[in-house]
């Protein structure tokens, strides 16, 4: 009989998750907090599968919200939800942190994802409410990473704080030509220098790993690749789901 899992990214803007069934992911989807929010976990009624073996849950958005969603598992999907953590070693990596436990499981998730995919350097991006940038060499081991806030975090942050334009709400920016970045007006300057410097910290971080003998390949994933990806145009590959990919290896870990 087939095994059918079903893998959670629990981010802190977005629920994500795919379907792990005769070893390939399909059925992804996601939903937003602030929905699940106002229509309870009974949103999710019709969007999640009932028949499945396992679930195994990557959560960065705290105990509570873990909690209840796997009350609702238990009894949507009739299985305990397991939820993944970081180790200091396994699946092919090994975690540069002293406290292995305190790197963000999306983060170890991705990793073992990327890593299962590409066995050389990686430069890896993972792109939501926070950008994370995280290092591997070719045989695996953890460099370390840097996290800085994400598109909509930084929007927010000057919109919160710039005489002027308090209250408004920033779109993302998509330049037509690098000299699109210098902006005539306020709000556009705001979205240009948040995504040029994502980008620019994005570049940095690969000329340093190459000054130090890497050469890494770039990958970038997470729900706000989309106008990374267009900046950084081919220096970049995206891998839209790592932390799902990188789960669906861990499901095989002894529990």
């Amino acid at each position: 009989m087939e095994f059918t899992a079903l893998l959670l990214d629990i981010g802190n803007t977005r629920l994500k998750w795919g379907v792990l069934s005769d070893g390939r992911i399909g059925r992804t989807g996601s939903i937003r907090h602030e929905v699940l929010a106002k229509s309870g976990m009974t949103a999710l009624n019709r969007r999640l599968p009932r028949n499945v073996d396992a679930v195994l849950a990557s959560n960065v958005a705290g105990p509570a919200f873990g909690a209840r969603l796997a009350s609702f598992i238990g009894i949507h999907c009739g299985v305990d939800m397991r939820f993944a953590r970081p180790n200091r070693e396994g699946f092919g990596i090994r975690n540069a942190y002293e406290q292995p436990r305190r790197l963000g499981i999306d983060r170890w998730a991705a990793m073992i994802g990327a890593y299962s995919q590409s066995k050389s350097a990686i430069c890896l991006v993972d792109a939501g409410s926070a950008i994370t940038i995280d290092a591997l060499d070719r045989t695996g081991r953890h460099l370390g990473g840097q996290i800085v806030p994400g598109l909509e975090l930084m929007h927010q942050s000057l919109l919160d704080h710039t005489n002027g334009i308090k209250g408004r709400r920033v779109r993302t920016f998509s330049p037509e030509s690098d000299m699109d970045i210098f902006a005539d007006r306020t709000e556009r300057a705001i979205q240009a220098g948040a995504l040029n410097s994502i980008c620019g910290a994005i570049e940095r971080s690969v000329a340093i790993l190459r000054k130090g003998g890497l050469r890494p390949k770039l990958l970038v994933t997470g729900g706000g690749a989309k106008p990374i990806l267009a900046e950084l145009g081919d220096k970049a590959l995206h891998r839209p789901h790592l932390v799902l990919q990188g789960l669906a290896i861990m499901l095989d870990a002894p529990k």
